[in-house]
């Protein structure tokens, strides 16, 4: 992104109205996949909870916009003692029945036999007791061969259960390669691990001080990834409910929506760890304190005490040894919709929590999930879309202390020729400034005007607009604008 001193003269910015029907024929060419995607290895305690296939169906259907380079099957404290990697060919399998209507709305989703061939058996045992010299597996090697390729994106290990399969293939780097060769191999890796599921997660951490790492250390009970099935207080939580789940995914949406199974104990607790690697405009991977679908952490030591020291049988909670991405905690007010006027607007309602940095997007990455298991059964012209967002000035502007400047997303288009809804905020949280700056008109518009505060020295403001259109369901796609405020 390119920073840009600019002034925008405030005046009526006005859409060109759509001429385009849902279902005309230019609208029925299959989308275009990410030009740059995430590489992602994903290690699964499969069957330990039926969350782990839930996740899966999910996450397959986004396999156009993720890079998948390994299906993993690991242990966890919930299951010490076995594996079970013909559970992920099983999904595959219903997968493989609706590839091809899949291909019918977005290019770049892989064949089934290319996510066939990336299932590996991972550690065979428990934690820690089972890495070391001569304890490699198809798992721990995968890995290992996914980071010498000469690719220079970031792979990301996306962990659902526990994190032994990536032990050993971290012990595998360190002894068997040079420091130089480990160090860089090292530098590539990306980890968020739904909490510690065995006790490889804490060696990890103090074995490998450099390692990005994103968890909320210990148990469930601290863990902001809880935010994707926890109900919200006093707001509409019926997008996590099992009516929604039957209605919009399990039945009526042919054989991979059949085999999403009622939930157990959790709805798709390991999803978030893969939501942000999903390109919606909102996060950037690189950077977990900008927020995404997949929840918003910081930077630091976290204290035992603020983690979930109760942990689980078996686990140890040890103090963490060095800075980790872990939980944030955001505050946000739900939208409520209004019958009249002004369309929506903020309720009464404002809630503070680790949890809220996944909570403020649910109801949209849920939508998303709808309208994509619609997709494997319908064709083009009778499922719905993500709009685009286009901004009407760069993503970074530099303003002066008092000055107004305005904002705009006016050309954002839809390839279904949907209505738009748009809602402009500043996420406080993030960045140098942490007082809300209202705009001076309504949120809902295309665009909007702020005056930046006046500052002692420069600041940085981070502004969303969610551009949302009336399709069914409704889907959301943003933009970040990130504004340097100067003396």
């Amino acid at each position: 992104m390119r920073t840009v001193s600019i002034v925008l003269a405030c005046c009526a910015l006005v859409a060109s109205p759509s001429t385009h029907a849902k279902g005309n024929a230019a609208a029925a060419v299959p989308l275009a996949a990410p030009a740059v995607k995430q590489r992602m290895i994903v290690l699964s305690d499969i069957e330990a909870d039926p969350d782990d296939t839930q996740s899966f169906i999910r996450l397959f259907l986004y396999a156009s916009e993720i890079d998948l380079e390994g299906l993993i099957a690991t242990t966890s404290v919930h299951m010490k003692t076995a594996i079970h990697p013909d559970s992920i060919r099983r999904i595959i399998q219903g997968y493989g029945q609706v590839h091809p209507n899949l291909l019918k709305h977005e290019a770049g989703f892989p064949t089934p036999d290319r996510l066939r061939s990336l299932v590996r058996d991972g550690q065979p045992g428990y934690g820690m007791a089972t890495v070391g010299a001569g304890k490699d597996t198809p798992g721990s090697r995968l890995i290992v061969e996914a980071l010498e390729r000469p690719d220079p994106r970031p792979l990301w290990i996306s962990v659902w259960g526990g994190a032994n399969t990536l032990a050993q293939a971290l012990h595998a780097i360190r002894e068997t390669r040079s420091p130089e060769t480990a160090r860089r191999l090292v530098a590539k890796l990306r980890v968020y691990t739904i909490s510690d599921q065995d006790d490889a997660g804490a060696w990890i951490r103090k074995s490998f001080p450099d390692l990005f790492y994103i968890v909320s250390p210990g148990g469930y009970g601290a863990g902001t990834w809880t935010g994707i099935h926890t109900l919200i207080d006093g707001a509409d939580n019926r997008t996590i409910s099992n009516a929604w789940l039957r209605d919009n995914i399990q039945q009526g949406h042919g054989p991979l929506g059949a085999l999403y199974p009622d939930v157990s104990y959790g709805m798709e607790g390991d999803t978030p760890a893969y939501l942000s690697l999903i390109p919606t405009g909102l996060s950037d991977p690189e950077r977990p304190d900008w927020g995404g679908w997949g929840g918003r952490y910081e930077l630091y030591t976290p204290p035992v005490a603020t983690t979930d020291p109760s942990g689980f049988s078996g686990v140890t909670i040890v103090p963490e040894t060095r800075p980790i991405w872990t939980n944030a905690i955001d505050t946000y007010t739900p939208q409520v919709a209004r019958a009249y006027g002004r369309t929506d607007g903020p309720g009464e309602r404002q809630i503070k929590d680790f949890r809220a940095g996944i909570w403020r997007w649910r109801d949209d990455f849920q939508n998303d999930f709808a309208a994509r298991m619609a997709w494997t059964t319908r064709p083009f012209a009778q499922a719905n879309h993500a709009p685009v967002v286009h901004l009407a000035h760069p993503d970074r502007l530099t303003v002066k202390s008092g000055q107004r400047f305005v904002l705009s997303a006016r050309d954002s288009t839809d390839p279904d020729g949907d209505s738009l809804s748009f809602q402009w905020f500043h996420y406080a949280e993030i960045g140098h400034w942490q007082t809300g700056i209202a705009n001076g008109i309504a949120a809902n518009i295309h665009t909007v005007d702020f005056t930046a505060p006046s500052v002692s020295e420069p600041r940085e403001a981070h502004f969303i607009v969610r551009v949302t259109d009336k399709g069914d369901p409704p889907l959301s796609r943003y933009e970040r604008v990130i504004v340097t405020i100067t003396p």
